[in-house]
């Protein structure tokens, strides 16, 4: 049997994805994107999974560092989502669109999110066209409490 790629493609983006800024930084560089294939992987230690596209300048960073800060967005940051999604030149300039404080492990932690988890990678998996880290979370910072964005409320898809 033969895979049939337009049921693949509807099932596969059935998958509940949120929508998250993954921040990096490099020496004196900062960067971030925005991730949507993320889970939480355990409780203990804490560990969080998150495929990252291995073309992007990020990921060779994720690679060199060992090291990543998840953002968890709010519901009403479709826009601050777009402007991490869209392609740049050069590393940093998507920052200038928000606030960001860095956190004990020296990643941007953004100030308007719902908070980060800075985490330091454990092991990945590179196969195909991203690379799946897992990373335990180190430290977590809360600004407040609320709904988070996720994909299916942006009407964008990203899979399949």
């Amino acid at each position: 049997m033969q895979l049939d790629l337009e049921a693949k493609k509807v099932l596969l983006r059935k998958i509940p994805h949120g929508l998250f800024i993954c921040t990096v930084r490099e020496g004196d560089d900062i960067n971030g994107f925005t991730a949507s294939w993320v889970t939480q992987g355990s409780f203990a230690p804490p560990l969080v999974v998150m495929a990252v596209r291995a073309d992007g300048s990020s990921h060779g960073i994720i690679k060199r560092t060992n090291k990543f800060c998840l953002n968890v967005l709010r519901f009403d940051q479709k826009d601050l989502a777009a402007v991490f999604f869209k392609p740049q030149n050069g590393l940093g300039g998507r920052f200038e669109s928000t606030s960001y404080t860095f956190g004990n492990e020296g990643l941007p932690i953004l100030d308007d999110a719902i908070g980060g988890v800075e985490c330091n990678v454990v092991g990945s998996v590179e196969n195909g066209d991203h690379t799946i880290f897992v990373a335990e979370v180190i430290t977590a910072k809360l600004h407040k409490d609320s709904e988070a964005l996720n994909l299916s409320s942006t009407g964008w898809s990203y899979g399949g």
